[in-house]
């Protein structure tokens, strides 16, 4: 069973968040959602949400995979939050899945690891993801990095992630189960 670790922000959009949650719960993998402030966040379009954990609360270093939504508000906190940079460093350089979604692939860039790795995103922020090399899917993998376009591929991105980790038989089975 995979360990994830979910940050968490302010301006989070929040169907990112709550599909990527329960997705990869239905795979059974124990999702620790972490807020970068406190435990209550506020998402973009105004759903509160609450947090397992504050992030200093966890130990980033025991967890196997890293997603983070996009939105924003939530992204631009993240890219400038220097936990969640040096995370998504040590998560890359160890080889741990990392997984960003819509705007989030700018938390990505931030931490310096997207440089010439192929990558999607929100079409809103792609003339700002600059360090990439923009592809056209909904869902793309370089190695252990998986980007995602937005809300609309969410289910998509998490199933990827089960997939990779678990295997394609696990990942059909929680689609199945959710007549995706």
């Amino acid at each position: 069973m995979a360990r994830v670790i979910v940050p968490l922000a302010d301006g989070v959009e929040e169907m990112e968040a709550v599909i990527i949650i329960d997705v990869l719960r239905r795979a059974k993998w124990d999702v620790t959602v972490a807020a970068v402030s406190g435990l209550g966040v506020k998402g973009s379009r105004g759903v509160n949400l609450v947090a397992d954990a504050s992030w200093a609360q966890i130990d980033a270093d025991s967890y196997d995979v890293l997603v983070i939504p996009g939105g924003a508000e939530g992204t631009r906190i993240l890219a400038a939050d220097r936990r969640i940079l040096e995370t998504v460093r040590k998560f890359v350089s160890g080889k741990k899945l990392v997984g960003a979604i819509c705007a989030a692939p700018l938390v990505l860039q931030a931490a310096g690891v997207l440089d010439g790795r192929k990558a999607t995103c929100h079409p809103g922020v792609r003339q700002s993801l600059t360090s990439a090399m923009i592809q056209p899917g909904r869902v793309v993998e370089d190695g252990m990095i998986v980007t995602s376009q937005g809300p609309g591929t969410t289910i998509e991105f998490a199933l990827a992630l089960i997939r990779i980790v678990d295997g394609r038989a696990a990942a059909d089975l929680v689609a199945q189960a959710m007549v995706v």
